[in-house]
């Protein structure tokens, strides 16, 4: 019984793409949204479905939005991820003009952030594509090379681009991160832009799952004094954070 309602589930959230817990009771009327709620992390842990706030999301949905491997993109500490996105859903005001990264953490934070008036600029076509199903979030995606591998735009002309543009807050994300070497990246073209961005914005909020810390990429694009806020998950090194107290960085 269990093992076949479990498969319904999987089955349904496939079709509609995304579901709340609410109307996955009404498909259920005579199962508790604790035992929904226990299908769901079962179906999470076995790679079928991603949760998020309030419900849960197919994989199949992410897999052709992203055009990467689910396994090596999205399923990688997936609870890390929602933690950080929801953290930092709650910090960006309507009316923000914001710039959101290409990174796995932007499409579950693209995902987290309620329908409401925001100005996003964005290289990450997963994310713009996410971001379009809202109607209230008006997109501007940044043209260039395309970066097949996140499905992420890069260029040379990102300066020019950015000229008469204006948002208030960056969120960004790096590949690793350690006090030395700072928030780094794999590419140079990928750091540029970053720089770019860091440079524009009023706020800097950095999204970064405690797995990234300790590594080192080979291009590094911002530091500590860069930032104002590091959104992380709850293994951040204690260690790690009286020194950004040191450097005014709030830890959330």
């Amino acid at each position: 019984m269990k093992r076949n309602r479990i498969a319904e589930i999987e089955e349904l959230i496939n079709k509609r793409g995304k579901l709340s817990l609410k109307k996955l009771s009404e498909s259920f009327p005579h199962v508790s949204q604790m035992t929904l709620r226990r299908d769901l992390l079962a179906l999470e842990k076995d790679g079928k479905l991603i949760r998020v706030r309030g419900g849960a999301m197919s994989v199949q949905d992410v897999q052709k939005a992203s055009n990467v491997p689910y396994t090596k993109k999205t399923a990688t500490h997936t609870n890390e991820k929602i933690q950080i996105a929801q953290k930092t859903a709650r910090l960006i005001d309507e009316g923000t003009s914001l710039y959101l990264d290409a990174g796995t953490t932007a499409l579950y934070l693209a995902k987290e952030m309620p329908d409401l008036r925001y100005n996003v600029f964005t290289n990450g076509l997963a994310v713009a594509t996410e971001l379009a199903k809202k109607n209230n979030v008006s997109v501007n995606l940044l043209g260039g090379v395309l970066i097949k591998e996140n499905l992420s735009t890069a260029s040379s002309l990102a300066s020019i681009y950015f000229t008469d543009s204006n948002f208030e807050v960056a969120v960004l994300s790096a590949a690793a991160f350690t006090p030395e070497s700072g928030f780094s990246c794999s590419t140079q073209m990928e750091a540029d832009l970053c720089k770019l961005i860091c440079r524009k914005a009023k706020s800097v909020y950095m999204m970064l799952d405690s797995s990234k810390i300790g590594k080192i990429k080979p291009y590094t694009f911002a530091r500590l004094d860069d930032i104002n806020v590091l959104i992380t998950d709850s293994a951040f090194p204690e260690e790690l954070k009286a020194q950004l107290k040191e450097q005014n960085v709030v830890l959330l």
